[in-house]
């Protein structure tokens, strides 16, 4: 890599960090999340196809949401000026969800891929504002109490 090239370092938030404290815009007993890591090196491909399956077994990842209490998620894919490739991830999700069931098996091929494809751990970016239409946010937040659709 030429000098003038930037490079952009990986700092992974240690794994007991407890969260950033959530702005007043987040309901409470939600937590609003954007997470990044780095793609490994020469897994760009593998990186690809962990997403391409996700988008392929969407049913089942959707079926996954209501015990994570997971009210959106979204990932994202950059290019940094070093040539180095980032996944971002974004989640609005309820504070007692489980987290991926591993004995599901799109949970444990998700997470097979992620430890392929990405640097271990997540940088954690700090959450200033969130909004959302008032009949989304009641939504979302019966989503993240109670793992169902309002009744």
């Amino acid at each position: 890599m030429d000098d003038k090239e930037p490079y952009v370092p990986y700092n992974p938030t240690p794994r007991d960090f407890p969260g950033f404290a959530m702005p007043s815009s987040v309901p409470r007993g939600m937590r609003l999340e954007l997470s990044r890591s780095r793609i490994k090196d020469g897994q760009d491909e593998n990186f690809g196809a962990w997403m391409e399956t996700l988008n392929n077994r969407y049913d089942e990842c959707e079926a996954s949401l209501s015990a994570q209490r997971a009210a959106l998620e979204a990932t994202f894919k950059h290019v940094e000026a070093d040539g180095s490739v980032w996944i971002y991830h974004l989640s609005l999700v309820g504070e007692n969800g489980s987290g991926l069931d591993t004995e599901q098996d799109i949970d444990a091929t998700h997470e097979a891929a992620s430890r392929q494809a990405k640097m271990p751990g997540w940088e954690e970016l700090e959450p200033k504002f969130l909004l959302m239409p008032d009949h989304l946010r009641a939504s979302m937040v019966h989503w993240a109490e109670h793992g169902q659709a309002p009744g």
